[in-house]
């Protein structure tokens, strides 16, 4: 077993959300009487780094100030529909066939912790993780905190240690960690679930 602990992204990754966060946004631009992006402008969240990045691109000329109220509204409707947001088909499997070889999992999501407490219950994951660090946790994605204090906390070294993500931030997180990632291609980036690729940036191990 080349990798003992197994540090898992959620958005994009195993749950398949991609499009209820273009929808969430589409709903709160609409509440708030603001231009309504395209699905290929609202998707730019499923790709950027931040919130703020990504609703610069999705509503041109938008003034900072109206960020909170965006995201806010945003949150609202994301809350309606969080129950509802299916995993990819075979994640539930896969995770539990990788906890039956020996591995150990975690979360390093972009997700609030209260946030990814829902999403577990709702999954029926929770038993499947031993670990998890959220954006309002630590430094988030792409900065190394996450895998850091994972590591850190459950006694593993970058060698023994593997990121699966769906996006740049994920394994340019895993690079500043010094820890090996795989880029699993989604709805969210490809348009074909389901197929992971090993990817490796300056400065990581193989």
């Amino acid at each position: 077993m080349r990798y003992s602990l197994l540090v898992f992204d959620w958005d994009g990754t195993l749950i398949d959300s991609a499009d209820a966060i273009v929808r969430c946004i589409q709903s709160a631009c609409r509440d708030l009487g603001l231009p309504v992006p395209d699905d290929a402008r609202a998707s730019h969240v499923n790709r950027s780094g931040s919130w703020q990045d990504a609703l610069a691109y999705a509503v041109p000329g938008l003034p900072s100030a109206d960020y909170g109220r965006i995201v806010g509204a945003t949150r609202f409707h994301f809350l309606a529909r969080d129950a509802a947001i299916p995993l990819f088909p075979g994640a539930a499997a896969m995770l539990a066939g990788l906890r039956r070889r020996g591995h150990v999992l975690a979360i390093a999501t972009g997700k609030s912790r209260a946030g990814l407490a829902r999403a577990l219950d709702s999954t029926g994951l929770r038993p499947l993780f031993v670990a998890s660090r959220c954006a309002d946790q630590c430094a988030p994605k792409p900065a190394p905190d996450m895998l850091l204090e994972l590591m850190a906390e459950l006694g593993t070294s970058e060698a023994n240690t593997l990121m699966i993500g769906d996006t740049v931030h994920d394994l340019q997180m895993a690079a500043h960690a010094g820890v090996p990632a795989v880029a699993v291609s989604t709805r969210a980036r490809q348009g074909r679930p389901g197929r992971a690729h090993a990817a490796r940036l300056p400065g990581q191990h193989r």
